[in-house]
């Protein structure tokens, strides 16, 4: 009995360093070599929205963080100066119409009289129609630009998104090209992960990748959509000499450069909301397609949470 007691614990002891030792493997090539980031954010497309148009707002149509659809009203500026400008215009067509009826009467007249006339009385008469159908025309695009200013005072939304961080109120003298409100395109979002350049090699557009946010225990699914082509050089930049300033110091330890993979959204559970800015873990190619076995459940537990 003492024997086979003995015997049980020994059993029991290698068995237990037996697990013990897959899973510090699992957790190692999880870790090392795996495909796998936990240095991961949500993006989307953040839309300025200017006014074309100088003005005074006179009525802001939306509130902070609301959900807007394109072609949504956001603000609106004075119409007053842009409807006086379309008055003015269609005033100087008028003007010019007549202008024109009146030069073409006389250059018909100075035709018909064509041995009482001189030739150049008919060549002036020639022109002077012809220069008051030009006025004609410029008369006209004044009208269309007016028009255009008028219906450019009403600020739509170009997108559909989230407006963000709204600051402006009625009574804000706003000027064109100046943005005014931001909106997140909710149409736009996808996932940066940053990814050691040692695991780069196994990654290729089009594998599947896990998505998981600090936030919630659902995963997001996902596919590689592209690879960074570029990152950012410390040694690159220059002094006032144009010169490269080169950092003298090189350590022994030498870490990984992260290069960004855009990880484009296949499907977002219910209950999930995406925020510019979160964080996230991503996983891609068999560590996103594997089953959920118990070994592997432990490794994903530990790196999203440790």
């Amino acid at each position: 009995m003492r024997f086979v007691g003995s015997t049980l614990r020994v059993l029991v002891t290698l068995a237990m360093v037996a697990v013990a030792a897959v899973l510090v493997l699992m957790l190692w090539r999880s870790y090392m070599l795996a495909p796998w980031t936990r240095d991961g954010r949500v993006q989307a497309q953040v839309v300025n929205v200017a006014s074309e148009v100088p003005g005074t707002v006179v009525e802001v149509k939306v509130r902070d963080n609301q959900f807007v659809k394109q072609g949504d009203v956001l603000f609106q500026v004075d119409r007053a100066r842009f409807q006086l400008a379309v008055a003015q215009a269609q005033a100087s067509i008028a003007s010019a119409q007549n202008q024109l009826d009146l030069a073409r009467s006389e250059a018909r007249r100075q035709r018909d009289l064509r041995v009482y006339a001189s030739e150049e009385a008919r060549e002036k008469a020639d022109s002077s129609a012809a220069v008051a159908e030009a006025t004609l025309d410029g008369a006209r695009v004044a009208l269309n630009t007016a028009q255009l200013n008028l219906a450019r005072s009403t600020i739509v939304s170009p997108v559909n998104g989230f407006i963000t961080h709204l600051r402006l109120q009625p009574g804000n003298y706003v000027n064109a090209g100046v943005a005014q409100i931001a909106i997140i395109d909710s149409d736009s979002f996808w996932i940066d992960g940053y990814f050691e350049e040692t695991k780069l090699h196994t990654i290729q557009p089009g594998q599947t990748a896990r998505i998981r946010l600090m936030g919630y225990d659902a995963p997001l699914d996902g596919v590689v959509g592209s690879i960074g082509r570029g990152v950012s050089d410390a040694n690159d930049a220059t002094n006032s000499r144009g010169l490269p300033t080169v950092n003298p110091i090189f350590t022994w330890v030498r870490l990984a450069q992260r290069i960004p993979v855009r990880i484009d959204i296949k499907h977002v559970p219910e209950g999930i909301t995406l925020v510019a800015g979160m964080t996230a873990s991503v996983a891609v190619g068999e560590e996103a397609e594997a089953g959920p076995g118990l070994g592997r459940q432990f490794t994903n537990w530990v790196r999203d949470h440790l």
